[in-house]
């Protein structure tokens, strides 16, 4: 495994729990959009503490950027990491992921289960590609919505918010379940792109697949 330490350029929080870090892209450094690394800070008793979390900027750009939601209720290294700003060093190591776009289909997000989805979007709204794409997500609030106007603007009608804790007007307030897959999506005969806790992930795909949707049509990570 190949270790790169990279200074953090800029941090600054995008939710009232979730900061993005834009970080130097070290030399011949590359991913495919829904890919993620392991990190860790780099100070002596952090440096060996790594964790995953999904590049969320073009490929193109740079640098490379996070958007990491911040635990404050334990002394873990997300809680680190927002007390770390720009001049900080993190280790940054090989990119992995089976999340990667594979055609036009519908995207399932949980919570900060949109992270590898932002990465996709950017680089399919840059070439055009995002018309037959459509983006159910879902969040207890709408605080805690990531990126809410970019994605609606990539999106436009294909972007769908719920809020399991909060009515907004305009907007559903209700979980995902298999009623609303039925009621709210006309073709199972697509890709499905799913992305969330674990246990948001096994209940969305157990009645995606119970709606026959083909095992080999859904993106996950492994």
């Amino acid at each position: 495994m190949s270790a790169h330490i990279v200074k953090v350029l800029d941090s600054f929080y995008i939710t009232h729990d979730v900061k993005c870090f834009v970080v130097e892209k070290p030399a011949g450094y590359d991913f495919i959009p829904g890919q993620a690394t392991e990190v860790s800070i780099n100070i002596p008793e952090w440096k060996n503490q790594m964790r995953p979390f999904t590049f969320t900027c073009l490929r193109s750009k740079e640098y490379l950027e996070f958007m990491i939601k911040i635990y404050q209720d334990h002394d873990g290294v997300t809680n680190m990491l927002g007390k770390t700003n720009a001049g900080a060093e993190l280790i940054i190591n090989d990119v992995f992921g089976a999340i990667q776009y594979k055609g036009p289909g519908v995207f399932i997000a949980g919570g900060s289960g949109i992270t590898p989805f932002i990465a996709i979007f950017r680089e399919l709204y840059k070439n055009k590609q995002m018309e037959e794409n459509k983006l159910i997500y879902s969040n207890k609030t709408s605080d805690d919505v990531i990126l809410g106007n970019e994605l609606s603007k990539m999106l436009k009608k294909n972007f769908i918010n719920l809020f399991t804790r909060q009515n907004v007007i305009g907007y559903v307030g209700k979980r995902i379940d298999r009623n609303y897959l039925i009621e709210n999506i006309v073709d199972f005969n697509q890709n499905f792109y799913v992305c969330g806790t674990s246990e948001f992930v096994k209940s969305i795909t157990g009645y995606l697949i119970n709606l026959g949707v083909n095992p080999d049509s859904l993106v996950i990570e492994d």
